[in-house]
This record gives C-alpha cells, structure tokens and sequence, in this order.
C-alpha cells in the first residue's frame, strides 16, 4: 500500500492517507470486498488517482490467487495491476527481507555519483545499471535488504539532488563525483505548470463525485471547471482510465457506486 502511494508523492502526504486506509482496510480482503469507488474516494488528493483503482485491483487479485496474502516471488507480484519492477522489489527487500534490488531514483543517484562520477541517473534503468546495483548487493537475504534500505535513505537524507551533504556520507571517500569535484551536467528538469492544466480540471471532476455518494449531473460537472473543451477532454480521460463511468439520465459515478 505504502508503495502504491509513495509513486510520485512526497512521504509527508502519504503517512496520514496510509494511515486511514491501514485503520480502514488492515488486509488485502478488507479492501477487495470493498468498492472501486470507495478507494478512489479514500485516495483524496493524493494525485494520479490510477494508483487507487490499481491498488483495489491487486487486493481483487491477491484475494482470488494468493489466499489473501500478498506473495514473495518476482513474477507473482509483477502480474499485479500496477506493479513493476521497482514496486515488486521494494515489497521483497522491504516486507518479505530478500535481497532484491528496488532502483529508485535516490538509489539510482547514490550509484550514478559514487561508481560513475555524474550527477544523476538518466532514462529509464537499463539492463546495465541493474547488473551494477546487482554486483555491489550482498547475496545474504538479510544483508541484502539492509543494504538496499542504507541505499535508498542515503539518497532521500544524505546524497540528495539540489544539496547533497558530502560532508555527512559514509562512502565519500570513495565517490567517484565528489573526486570529480561535483560536476553539474544535468539538465534542469521543469514541473509541468499545474494551475489550468488538464491533470487539474480531471481533479476539480473528480472531487465532486467523491463528495457524492450518489451519481452527480452533468451540470454538476460542468460548474465544477469552466472550460467546455479541456472539461470534456479531462471527462472522457477519467472514463477511460476507469476512474468514472456513465449513469443513467446523464449523470456520472465512481465506478461500482449504487446507482439509483
């Protein structure tokens, strides 16, 4: 679940929506036998609000296939909707104590600087950067899944992107880009601008039918984002992603919400 949420959002606003759905739904069954429109509706602002739908959809899964528990092996947890390969090693190397590589990008940043002296990772992780991070794991189940948590804190805490604190890093003496003396050739990544975008009118959609336990109106949707065009266009998204579905008499619901 923590994964689930952590995907793009930052720790500080997840612990308290973690908190909710654990004191709601402590085990996969308690979230399966619930709605689809439950979950997105617990979701609140979270953003990317796919990850609710998905997240319903594993436990669906996890119920039906795994007896209620959420497995252990790669593969099993790869056939769940919305797990990757990050996702899936984070579960074995966090909950379950494998030696499993979970390549985030502030693990990926703490090898990019201490094995190749650049500033950060780039694209998406390649075939080499896995056997890499592989090569420096402990083969130890329990070594391993320290290792990979020291990793990740010391890219969150110590080795960060804007003001690393060399000063503080355990592996400084052997980082190849503080020897370089820190170069910076990294291209500044700019956030898409959010006010007035269509990811904010699908949200601005979206939280008039979570305030609703029933179907809501067109009319209702349509006071709820001014634009006639980017308002049909961030509607007919949330359709197809599965996030809202048609009622009768032109209204609009979560999906799998009593419809009367």
């Amino acid at each position: 679940m923590s994964e689930f949420m952590l995907q793009q959002t930052p720790v500080d606003r997840v612990i308290p929506a973690w908190t909710a759905w654990l004191e709601r739904w402590p085990q996969p069954a308690d979230l399966a036998a619930d709605s689809p429109a439950e979950a997105i509706r617990a979701w609140g602002r979270l953003g990317y609000p796919r990850r609710a739908k998905r997240l319903h959809e594993s436990a669906v899964v996890i119920v039906d296939r795994h007896g209620g528990l959420v497995p252990d092996q790669h593969d099993q947890l790869l056939a769940l909707p919305g797990v990757g390969d990050y996702t899936a090693g984070a579960v074995r190397a966090f909950a379950y104590g494998h030696a499993a590589l979970a390549l985030d990008t502030n693990v990926r940043r703490v090898l990019a600087r201490h094995d190749l002296g650049v500033p950060d990772a780039t694209g998406s992780v390649s075939v080499a950067e896995r056997r890499r991070a592989a090569e420096l794991m402990p083969s130890d189940p329990a070594d391993g899944s320290a290792w990979m948590a020291a990793v990740m804190e010391l890219g969150a805490l110590v080795c960060t992107s804007r003001a690393p604190r060399c000063e503080a890093c355990p592996v400084s003496s052997d980082c190849a880009w503080l020897a370089r003396g820190r170069p910076d050739g990294m291209a500044k990544r700019r956030q898409p601008a959010y006010d007035g975008s269509d990811r904010q009118a699908r949200g601005a959609l979206l939280a008039v039918l979570r305030e609703s336990k029933a179907p809501v109106s067109q009319g209702a949707l349509d006071l709820a984002w001014p634009d006639a065009t980017q308002r049909a266009r961030a509607l007919d998204g949330l359709v197809a992603d599965g996030l809202v579905v048609p009622a009768p008499h032109n209204r609009w619901s979560l999906p799998d919400q009593r419809i009367g």
